[in-house]
């Protein structure tokens, strides 16, 4: 049977497009079967399209799953994606509980290609990498090249702007190319790998701290390039010293293994800064410098600087606060505040060297609200935290504590990735994804705020108390 009703949509994307055709060919109960549908500019646009039936009045009614799944799956780039979502549409009218039956064929086929979808983005947010161009009026543009394997550069266009909103950006792909201002999103043709830029002197950073990071004891080949797809690296700058890395990984395991039967015990101490390798240095000092521009939540918006961390690279002790406070985002500095004296003051009676420590926080921009000339520090949410451990997790990349202390349930919510209830885990010691060690204690803030005297000073007790804990522990893990 020929269908009745051609279909076409203005891009491969048009969510709005087929809802709305959608809404009126279900409303004139037209089956699946009788319709064809087609992308503006593609083959099928040579019939022509046909024109809707006319608007009726049935109640037309999904579960709420339905809209975001509908959305993710039209950028899917199966040419059958708006024919399956029709029919999905027109089952559920009789069938409301359809989208629960995983095991439904077109259910499950549909979830399929949404989970692609969702993976296609992320790998997008992970592998664009910008390089410099200077425009004609002498401004800078930051252009990239990447090839996606769906319709999903417009639905990822708000993920740049928002992450780079103060920047003028161009991503270019085959099919569609989006361009950023500052403040106004355009969108252009697409283009060619020979469109973008090659590099620029910013990719010896990337190349010099991906090497420094590398650690070829923990090479997991097959997992790697499930998640870095070989398809990517040629738009990389870090890739290009994968190869190297990877042919050198066995003999350099063996090398390190030879080295630390070699070490005695009395010498595994972490070794003093100036010791240690150069490229370590310069991967931290371009890492800080990098943060120093970072767009990636709201918070930068307001506050005055990135506040990074500080410390000797080889510490005993890796301390993570919650936040910078009113005094530190104007010193550009973490624990200079009151927070940060008492801190100071409880680590000198707990026998614990400020200068041997690395101090940092879970997030690096001050939140607060503001009443009238005074800035009151406002909690981080989940969101700005998650945005922010991009950062604590580059730190502890490079630095590699062998203790972890936590002060506050932000801190230990950033470095396990769940909520912490502190009064549950005190004393005791956390094993963290990355394999690490971490302690979990109050925030000094929280001792400011007691406003008990013989409140304040038993708490202060136990804190001190768990300082000493945490330098006994890390001294062990040192010996």
């Amino acid at each position: 049977m020929s269908a009745e009703y051609r279909i076409t949509l203005s891009a491969p994307d048009d969510v709005t497009g087929w809802r709305d055709a959608a809404r009126s060919l279900l409303a004139a109960r037209v089956p699946p079967s009788s319709i064809v549908w087609q992308v503006e500019g593609e083959d099928g646009d040579l019939f022509g399209a046909s024109a809707l039936p006319a608007k009726g009045n049935a109640d037309i009614r999904v579960p709420k799953a339905f809209l975001p799944l509908a959305a993710t799956v039209v950028c899917h780039r199966d040419p059958e994606r708006f024919a399956l979502l029709y029919e999905a549409l027109w089952r559920l009218q009789d069938q409301r509980q359809m989208l629960e039956d995983r095991a439904d064929p077109l259910v499950a086929r549909l979830y399929a290609m949404e989970k692609e979808v969702r993976r296609d983005a992320h790998k997008m947010h992970a592998f664009v990498r910008f390089r410099e161009v200077e425009e004609a009026d002498g401004a800078v543009r930051m252009v990239a090249w990447f090839e996606p394997d769906n319709h999903i550069v417009r639905r990822e266009a708000g993920f740049f702007m928002r992450r780079f909103t103060n920047m003028r950006w161009s991503i270019l792909t085959p099919d569609v190319s989006i361009h950023w201002d500052g403040e106004t999103l355009t969108e252009g043709p697409g283009a060619t790998r020979r469109d973008a830029p090659d590099g620029d002197p910013v990719e010896e950073t990337w190349k010099a701290y991906y090497k420094s990071i590398f650690n070829p004891a923990r090479v997991k080949v097959k997992a790697m390039t499930a998640e870095m797809p070989r398809k990517y690296w040629k738009n990389m700058p870090e890739t290009a010293a994968i190869g190297e890395l990877l042919a050198s990984a066995q003999a350099r395991e063996s090398a390190m293994i030879e080295r630390s039967a070699a070490i005695p015990a009395s010498a595994t101490a972490p070794a003093p800064l100036s010791s240690r390798p150069t490229n370590v240095e310069a991967a931290w000092e371009a890492l800080r410098a990098e943060a120093m521009q970072c767009t990636r939540c709201d918070l930068h918006c307001h506050a005055t600087q990135t506040v990074f961390g500080e410390g000797p690279l080889s510490p005993r002790l890796f301390i993570v606060g919650e936040q910078p406070g009113d005094q530190e985002d104007l010193a550009g500095r973490p624990f200079v505040g009151p927070a940060g004296q008492l801190l100071d003051e409880a680590m000198a009676q707990a026998g614990i060297d400020r200068a041997a420590c690395y101090v940092t926080n879970a997030v690096k921009h001050f939140k607060f609200v503001q009443r009238g000339k005074r800035r009151i520090h406002d909690k981080p949410n989940v969101g700005e935290i998650k945005a922010c451990n991009w950062w604590l997790d580059r730190e502890r990349e490079l630095i590699r504590p062998p203790l972890t202390l936590a002060l506050g349930a932000s801190a230990a919510r950033a470095l396990t990735g769940k909520a912490v209830t502190i009064s549950r885990v005190r004393g005791t010691a956390l094993t963290l994804p990355d394999g690490g060690e971490c302690w979990v204690t109050v925030h000094p803030s929280y001792l400011l705020r007691l406003p008990d005297e013989e409140a304040a000073r038993r708490e202060r007790a136990l804190f001190v108390e768990d300082l000493r804990r945490a330098g006994a522990r890390a001294a062990a893990l040192a010996a």
